[in-house]
């Protein structure tokens, strides 16, 4: 589903759309309960059985869009319930940050092997004969799964000649490489916000479109309105992800009329975070620590809290590359207010931490600022480019894919230390990432620098993003070429990252 246009993709971008206009209007949540009639029209549904569950849908969807929580079935509430608290020029989160709207959830099968059409009644009754539970029998013509005496082996469909048989899982609970979600007593999809780190797989996964994150994009447009010094701070994998035509002068033109007042490489911060992250691995691999591990996905250092505890200690201490330069930016601009643009859905979740949340005031994910470009109507063929972003290297702009971190740092390792032997792994996708840290635990690993992505394929699979991975890597390392400066060593932030940990 990832980079596929879709009926999913195209209500998350009219509610997006729909909700950054009323903010840009000025009433503040005037007319919010308008909008389920804006973005369902008529009296016939579009795609759902009922015309009224599909403004239900999108009710809820509008809500937290605007941060809010989703409303109790149970019992009767506003659409503006609580709306008070969202129409503010301030951050705003109250977890869960990712959420299941359950009367969107089809209640998928989950871990079902079925018999299509496909099956030929053939004489050679492969499924049968290798049932080890003697599931399978012969029913008008066709192979027949009992339910009750099924193990889920899966041999019937590798002796299967013609196919008929599938493997049905719900895409959700596969794409959760933390055994998140589970199932209610109706068996829809619920997720265990214990074990939920907000890497959003699960989100971009549904096809009913029933997992929604909540979002700042009111917030931010309050925020602008109101006169504040509004700074993005845009991470590299923006790069291609609003079309063909938005090249970085045309991005900064556009942001320009969103309203924000300067727009940042966070390739910059992740030049800062390289330079400590090989400080930190020379000062403690091995004397200190067995192996480190990288810091900078938020999903990837919330799984080993959850899952490794006794390992945390060997997470580098460096700040990420949007922390450096969120608090670059609160330096040279006093009472500024910072928005992180980006790729990642887990990205809100880190921004709310205590230790944090003073430095990034809101998080916008691209899906998102797309929304916020479709309300003000901009257009990237015709607008007229501005100035370039060229402060991030090569090095820090490739921290958007797999393997770029470990990539930058081992790079830098090698500069300051030579004959320093550098041993890297790394894994993308939450579940590879599990694997990696049991066999680090279990001291496989030693001297290593791990690389930990929570998404499968890195920053350019986040769940906010818009193009196929594929080609937003492919993009992403033309973009890296374009670079003014490939070593981090040679940005202008270099001595400006100083003392920036303690503050």
């Amino acid at each position: 589903m990832r980079g596929i246009p879709s009926l999913i993709t195209d209500i998350r971008k009219n509610v997006f759309t729909e909700v950054a206009r009323l903010a840009y209007s000025g009433k503040g949540y005037e007319g919010v309960d308008e909008l389920p009639y804006i973005i369902v029209p008529g009296d016939q549904p579009l795609h759902r059985e009922s015309v009224f569950l599909e403004r239900a849908i999108a009710s809820e969807r509008v809500r937290l869009a605007m941060g809010l929580n989703i409303r109790p079935v149970q019992t009767r509430h506003l659409m503006t319930e609580d709306m008070d608290q969202a129409a503010v020029a301030e951050q705003y989160y109250k977890p869960p940050l990712i959420n299941i709207i359950p009367y969107a959830c089809h209640a998928c099968p989950t871990n079902q092997y079925r018999v299509t059409e496909s099956c030929q009644n053939c004489l050679a009754a492969s499924c049968q004969k290798v049932c080890p539970k003697g599931a399978i029998s012969f029913v008008n013509g066709k192979s027949q799964i009992d339910r009750e005496k099924c193990i889920k082996c899966g041999k019937c469909e590798k002796a299967c000649p013609y196919h008929a048989i599938i493997h049905m899982e719900r895409p959700c609970q596969v794409a959760c490489g933390m055994d998140a979600i589970v199932s209610d007593e109706h068996g829809r999809a619920v997720i265990n916000q214990d074990k939920c780190v907000a890497c959003g797989q699960c989100l971009v996964s549904c096809p009913f479109g029933a997992i929604v994150d909540k979002g700042q994009i009111f917030q931010v447009i309050q925020s602008i309105l109101q006169g504040d010094k509004v700074i993005a701070i845009v991470a590299p994998a923006f790069i291609g992800q609003f079309g063909k035509h938005s090249t970085p002068g045309k991005f900064i033109a556009a942001m320009k009329q969103l309203g924000f007042r300067r727009i940042v490489e966070v390739a910059v911060g992740a030049d800062l975070c390289t330079i400590e992250e090989a400080r930190d691995f020379l000062e403690k691999v091995p004397q200190k620590q067995n192996y480190m591990a990288t810091s900078c996905c938020p999903a990837w250092h919330s799984m080993i809290h959850k899952l490794f505890p006794g390992e945390t200690d060997k997470i580098s201490m460096t700040l990420t590359p949007m922390v450096y330069t969120a608090r670059l930016m609160k330096k040279k601009y006093p009472g500024c207010k910072v928005v992180f643009v980006g790729p990642c859905a887990a990205k809100k979740l880190e921004a709310i931490r205590e230790d944090i949340r003073s430095d990034v005031d809101f998080v916008l994910t691209f899906e998102e600022l797309q929304g916020m470009f479709e309300a003000k109507e901009i257009n990237f063929e015709t607008i007229e480019p501005m100035y370039d972003l060229n402060e991030g290297s090569a090095a820090g702009r490739g921290f958007a894919v797999s393997g770029g971190v470990a990539g930058a740092v081992e790079k830098m390792i090698h500069k300051t230390d030579p004959d320093r032997e550098v041993k890297t792994a790394r894994a993308e996708g939450l579940r590879e990432c599990r694997k990696l840290m049991t066999l680090a635990k279990a001291g496989k690993y030693d001297g290593y620098l791990l690389e930990g992505m929570g998404c499968p394929g890195g920053c350019v699979a986040g769940a906010g993003t818009l193009l196929p991975v594929e080609l937003a890597a492919k993009v992403v390392s033309n973009y890296q070429n374009e670079a003014d400066v490939a070593s981090p060593l040679d940005s202008a932030y270099r001595d400006q990252g100083k003392g920036l940990e303690e503050e």
